[in-house]
């Protein structure tokens, strides 16, 4: 009678607590169970549970607020149709006495393999500038040896670089936007991370703690000197109603997929604005390269007659651009509001040797600041001093230049003035530069109605663009990662880089961990591929840096003659590198524990192509399992190297070995 009585007592406390469960499914195997009486939620994917105790919180005027702490709670579902497809809307509608209303929104679907998460914080005028819609810790990740976790910088300014960090006890990784934890024995990993980007900064924590579990934070609201360069705490949004970013929140069996699968939820959730780009891959060269400082009308005509007479075959479907970098302005007489006449003579003249004129602009920066405030700003009749973005008691200065309030009307006034001499002048391709700088959080912009850093920026790129009024293609060099690829067809994988391996390996710092951008953006772009006077494994390695990266901008003077004349007409022309990146896409790591993947690999139609760099200074034998490429095995490939053309074939693996500083590019077909 007594085991009787204590399996009813059981069975009633099991469906009790059942009760107090909810279930959302999502993909084909994963699953959220949701508990109404703590608050708390778990996740799994088939038997992994890669969330446990999950929990929103909201900072609300100086207070805390968390999904734990409520005491009601009830949930309503509707089903949706939205850019993800067709799903589930669930939400978890929290209210308490002295609380501001909470709603914890999921977003499911049968189709993705992950699903969607935002909190919302109701009352008379609301304000937060912290909401963390998901945190907790991932105990399928416990234990694993070879844990490692991805810092994503905020932008690609000051040298920055992309870390993968082996975590330990009581160890941590931060990060923008998104995190990226994985076994890196598996490739097994969590992906999460904020898919809007036109309100919120976000940061993501992961790391072990003293217990030994793994755990994720996702915070929307985040800044750091070090990472998104703001001296101030991240602006509050003030209503009714104050909604975080949705989350991106996943397992994945390759991690690698998973950042693929992120990227193109970001490019969904926030679709471009900018034109639909229906050209060919960019190929271009740039001033900056080594010119920079020293541009003349005379060198640039030069540099123009060596594309149309000497490098013909340096073209993508008959297309090339000459783009004009800084100090072009040098041309100008009068200044921005002067005579454009000379800019004007060098565009026809591009376009008469049958090529595309570009040029470059930092709309949001005011280079002249250390000469004073009282500077008439060109466009129109207001100082400088007011169109500067107030961060603090000071301003925002770096690289050498003041940010502009890219809501002031006086920064718009001069954008638009330069913006259409350059329309006039007929420049077909713009680079724009420090876009980092009108993303910065102030403590008062102009438009009163703009209290965050990336809702000025989502104004300044907007009213950039109705300038630009489809004229030209839009590539950016210093910009924000994730932010950037509503406004832009190009962008700039990492800071500068010239020519020698360490630029090399620096720019492919940013691939290994970055590669996944080329789902957000048309095109990436590994900056000016420089020869100079370097080595020719060298010459290989930097231009094989673009081929991977996916479109292809060089840089040397070409107004004179050097090793890089002869060099060029070699590299640049070879047209089997040229067919890779004709459909614009990026290469993929094939390892994620170094600084710098030493091998990248693509997949285009039914063949391969594995990149491979040797960044150091001896001699290395690469020896490339097939596993590792997608394949079974490399019996009946054919493995040709697209630099000597020499071809081989092998069995389970290959062997190749590359002198120190240089590279080579493998294709494997049927």
């Amino acid at each position: 009678m007594k085991n009787k009585l204590l399996s009813c007592l059981f069975l009633l406390v099991f469906f009790l607590s059942q009760a107090h469960a909810l279930t959302f499914k999502f993909g084909r195997t994963g699953k959220i169970i949701y508990d109404l009486k703590s608050g708390t939620f778990n996740v799994y994917q088939n038997s992994d549970e890669f969330l446990k105790n999950g929990f929103s919180t909201v900072k609300e005027s100086d207070k805390v607020y968390s999904s734990k702490d409520y005491l009601t709670r009830n949930y309503t579902s509707i089903q949706i149709s939205d850019q993800f497809g067709k799903g589930i809307r669930h939400t978890i509608n929290l209210s308490a006495a002295g609380k501001p209303d909470m709603r914890q929104i999921f977003y499911t679907y049968d189709q993705l393999p992950y699903f969607l998460v935002e909190i919302e914080v109701s009352g008379t005028s609301v304000s937060s500038n912290e909401m963390i819609p998901v945190q907790g810790i991932i105990p399928v990740l416990k234990g694993v040896k070879a844990l490692r976790s991805v810092f994503v910088p905020f932008d690609n300014d000051t040298f920055i670089s992309y870390n993968s960090k082996q975590l330990s006890k009581n160890e941590q990784q931060i990060s923008s936007e998104v995190a990226a934890i994985y076994d890196n024995s598996s490739f097994k990993g969590l992906i999460s991370g904020s898919v809007n980007h036109r309100v919120w900064k976000t940061g993501t924590v992961t790391g072990i703690d003293s217990a030994g579990n793994t755990f994720i934070r996702v915070q929307a609201g985040f800044t750091e000197k070090s990472i998104t360069r703001d001296t101030i705490p991240h602006g509050a949004l003030t209503g009714n109603v104050v909604k975080s970013p949705k989350v991106f929140y996943g397992l994945f069996d390759d991690w690698r997929m998973g950042m693929d699968a992120y990227a193109k939820a970001n490019r969904t959730a926030e679709p471009p604005i900018v034109f639909k780009w229906k050209h060919p891959t960019p190929l271009g060269w740039n001033s900056w390269g080594v010119m920079q400082e020293k541009i003349s009308f005379d060198k640039i005509v030069k540099v123009t007659d060596f594309f149309a007479d000497s490098l013909k075959a340096f073209r993508s479907e008959g297309t090339l651009y000459v783009d004009l970098d800084s100090f072009w302005d040098n041309m100008l007489k009068g200044g921005l509001e002067g005579d454009y006449s000379k800019l004007k003579e060098f565009a026809d003249y591009v376009k008469k040797r049958g090529l595309k004129p570009g040029i470059y602009w930092a709309p949001f920066t005011d280079w002249g600041f250390k000469s004073g405030g009282d500077r008439r700003a060109e466009g129109g009749n207001y100082k400088f001093g007011e169109l500067w973005t107030k961060v603090g008691p000071g301003y925002h200065d770096i690289d050498g230049a003041r940010a502009l309030d890219p809501t002031h009307p006086g920064t718009r006034q001069r954008i638009a003035l330069v913006i259409g001499k350059l329309k006039e002048c007929g420049y077909e391709m713009i680079k724009i530069d420090f876009l980092g700088h009108a993303a910065i959080e102030s403590d008062h912009f102009y438009d009163p109605k703009v209290t965050t850093g990336m809702q000025a920026y989502d104004q300044g790129m907007s009213f950039l663009l109705k300038q630009l009024d489809d004229k030209m293609l839009v590539y950016a060099a210093i910009s924000p990662t994730m932010a950037s690829g509503r406004y832009i067809h190009v962008r700039r994988i990492a800071c500068d880089a010239f020519k020698s391996i360490r630029d090399t390996k620096y720019t492919l710092n940013s691939l290994s961990y970055g590669w996944w951008q080329t789902h957000l953006y048309d095109y990436m772009d590994a900056d000016h591929v420089v020869l100079g006077a370097e080595s020719i494994g060298a010459n290989r390695a930097r231009t094989l840096s673009a081929i991977v990266t996916g479109s292809f901008i060089v840089g040397d003077d070409f107004s004179a003659k050097g090793p890089w004349t002869g060099r060029a007409t070699e590299l640049f022309q070879n047209q089997a590198l040229l067919s890779v990146i004709k459909d614009g896409k990026s290469f993929k790591p094939v390892e994620a524990d170094k600084e710098a993947s030493e091998m990248f690999v693509k997949q285009s139609g039914n063949t391969r192509y594995l990149a491979i760099f040797n960044y150091g200074d001896k001699e290395k034998k690469f020896v490339i399992n097939a596993a590792a490429l997608g394949l079974k095995t490399f019996s009946g490939y054919q493995l040709e190297d697209l630099f000597t053309h020499k071809s081989g074939a092998s069995v389970n693996h290959a062997e190749f070995v590359l002198p120190a500083g240089d590279a080579t590019l493998i294709k494997i077909t049927k």
